[in-house]
């Protein structure tokens, strides 16, 4: 183990995050499908990437993430696919590898995304991009976010009182992780980037989120490193990826071209004579564990 893994396992297993482990002594959770957006801006020939600190009473707790979460039972219907553009099931599903039903990931991801921040990646019935807003939808805007919130499954309706459509072609897939067996609540989530649109604020709900900034990649990854940023190894791994751009337009790029090279990440960590291991896909005595 190289020791830029150990620095990556004393991040992962920061005190100030509250992460929920398996009890060793029953099998492992199956991981729930789940969806998380990069959203990322362009700012003084830098890279800003939003991001926000979950409570401490959630698993996570303490630690700073994307917005994102599980998939819905009504991410998967099939009448909020008519209200997507510019990308079809068929194409989405290729990109996860999947039979079918991969453009769930991206409506879910928008769903977070607007639930968790305010932001909603959308078109108007024009085919502009969802900006700025008036008085009037700025009330409608907030009225449904705390439906969603609520666990209300209002998307669909939302998206026909204002005439919008999701814009899940704003989106690219950049990377899967499934969360180590060590843990009690585990995921498969499926990361994507997206710009942010210019109009609209992005902010913290108050609840699930008690804090939020846009910060450079390189300035959350040194201020982990030092332990002043909480941050775990999916979301450190994720951060590396963006690290190194001057603007969003040749990161986005690079992303989109990279959408069919994605493969499965899925930590294994586990104790070995007192000491915590993390091992990687490829890395000596992965498939021992």
């Amino acid at each position: 183990m190289s020791e830029k893994d150990s620095k990556d396992i004393k991040v992962e297993r920061n005190p100030k995050i509250n992460i929920h482990q398996a009890d060793p002594s029953l099998p492992p959770s199956e991981p729930k499908p789940a969806a998380t957006v990069l959203l990322v801006r362009t700012i003084e020939e830098a890279v800003e990437v939003f991001m926000i600190q979950r409570s401490i009473k959630t698993n996570f707790g303490g630690a700073w993430v994307f917005p994102g979460g599980k998939l819905d039972e009504y991410d998967l219907k099939d009448d909020i696919n008519s209200y997507c553009r510019g990308l079809t099931d068929e194409v989405a599903s290729q990109l996860l590898g999947v039979k079918s039903g991969g453009l769930n990931y991206w409506i879910a991801c928008i769903r977070e995304c607007f639930e968790e921040c305010g932001v909603l990646l959308a078109y108007r019935s024009n085919g502009e991009v969802f900006g700025s807003s008036n008085e009037s939808e700025k009330e409608i805007l907030k009225e449904y976010r705390d439906k969603l919130n609520k666990g209300e499954p209002v998307l669909l309706e939302l998206c026909q009182k204002l005439d919008l459509q999701l814009a899940v072609d704003r989106l690219a897939y950049i990377s899967h992780w499934v969360t180590p067996k060590s843990e009690a609540k585990r995921y498969s989530t499926h990361f994507f980037i997206a710009l942010f649109p210019e109009g609209q604020t992005a902010k913290h709900d108050g609840s699930e989120g008690v804090k939020s900034i846009w910060i450079k990649p390189e300035d959350a990854l040194a201020q982990g490193e030092k332990g002043e940023f909480p941050i775990i190894f999916p979301t450190i791994k994720n951060l590396e990826s963006i690290r190194g751009f001057t603007d969003t337009e040749t990161l986005l790029k690079n992303k989109v071209e990279d959408q069919n090279n994605i493969v499965t990440v899925e930590p294994k960590i586990f104790m070995q004579d007192g000491k915590m291991v993390l091992l990687m896909p490829g890395d000596e005595g992965y498939d021992d564990h």
